[in-house]
């Protein structure tokens, strides 16, 4: 494992707790010797966590839409900036680029992607880790409804393993190291419930 994609918001939020857990997670990569590549932004936590991995020395990888690019709102002071032509590309290379997923929090563009990869993970597209940075419980509601999901009979049990949370970036990067990617077949019938 080498690259780690972070998805997370454009915004800070309203809590300092989040921004400490971006430069918590920055710095945990640097000493871990991983990279960081992310959606290129300067903005919110995507900017907090690329300018502290920089700070601390390490190597950053960012991937931003032109059309983004064009609102001012990437990041000149990466090691490597790709800009490309939409999200959906955006998307894909960052998958590409990565061997394992954290989401931070972050807003709807952040789920998005983190149930895309998952989606992928799912459907046996890829078989890389895929983790939650949950500082103060951040995502502790949605943890409860993907556990009411799986008991309404729309994913199964072991698609919930797919996803593993913690609000310490060494445990979650830990975990990275020793996960076994899940084979099971996707669809869910009635008589499976």
């Amino acid at each position: 494992m080498k690259n780690i994609c972070v998805y997370c918001g454009s915004s800070p939020g309203i809590s300092p707790i989040y921004a400490d857990a971006a430069r918590q997670l920055a710095r945990t990569l640097v000493s871990q010797q991983l990279n960081l590549v992310y959606g290129g932004g300067n903005v919110g936590l995507m900017g907090i966590i690329a300018d502290e991995v920089m700070l601390c020395g390490g190597h950053v990888t960012g991937v931003i839409p032109q059309a983004l690019m064009n609102k001012e709102v990437g990041h000149h002071g990466l090691t490597q900036l790709h800009i490309v032509r939409n999200m959906h590309e955006r998307k894909a290379m960052m998958a590409e680029l990565s061997d394992a997923f954290i989401a931070m929090p972050g807003g709807i563009g952040t789920l998005e992607e983190l149930f895309e990869i998952m989606t992928w993970a799912q459907l046996g597209f890829h078989e890389k880790p895929v983790g939650l940075l949950n500082p103060a419980g951040f995502y502790d509601g949605l943890l409860q409804f993907l556990n009411h999901t799986q008991q309404q009979g729309f994913m199964r049990p072991a698609h919930l393993d797919l996803l593993f949370a913690s609000d310490d970036p060494l445990q979650l990067l830990q975990h990275f190291l020793t996960y076994q990617p899940v084979h099971v077949r996707k669809w869910v019938e009635s008589r499976d419930l």
